[in-house]
């Protein structure tokens, strides 16, 4: 195995892992963890910073980037709208995502991603070692729009989870109280 195929090897796996996690995760009754979701925010929010400030050099990623967030919280708000809330007999709280969106996204994701690297590959595998630096997967206003895509969606809406879920437990307390 070539060296600079050495990164995607081990990338794939993983990029393959992640997503089977979150396939799993759009079908069927979800629990409420309020820390997760307060973690997954911050996590969002500081990779869109980040990827925001290595596109600095260039509007053009940086415009994807934002048309992607401004999507995403558009779909994020939709997404809520057909997340149901419940609570099991065991008292736990949880909700219902709507699968439709959330497998859309992660196929608009593994698609992307698997196109860049068709794209990148043959540069990559032409290219002399130790000769500059290969091409980057994530050099492109789609592939950024993408990604801001997820970003606004997830930030928006484990956001609205969270205030969602407050006053879903409001109103059961209200119901519960004489």
């Amino acid at each position: 195995m070539t060296p600079n195929l050495a990164p995607v090897a081990i990338m794939v796996p993983v990029l393959g892992f992640a997503v089977w996690r979150r396939v799993r995760s759009q079908f069927g009754r979800q629990p409420i963890r309020r820390g997760r979701m307060a973690a997954r925010i911050v996590m969002f929010a500081v990779v869109g910073t980040l990827v925001a400030l290595g596109g600095l050099y260039n509007p053009r990623l940086l415009e994807g980037l934002a048309g992607g967030v401004a999507l995403g919280a558009v779909l994020g708000t939709l997404g809520l709208r057909l997340t149901r809330f419940e609570r099991s007999p065991d008292g736990s709280d949880g909700y219902i995502p709507n699968p439709w969106i959330g497998g859309l996204l992660t196929a608009l994701l593994v698609a992307r991603l698997a196109w860049r690297f068709l794209v990148v590959m043959p540069q990559m595998e032409h290219l002399p070692q130790g000769a500059g630096t290969p091409p980057a997967i994530g050099n492109s206003p789609l592939t950024l729009l993408v990604l801001g895509l997820l970003v606004g969606y997830y930030i928006t809406y484990f956001s609205g989870l969270l205030i969602h879920h407050r006053r879903f437990e409001r109103a059961q307390a209200t119901l519960r109280s004489p």
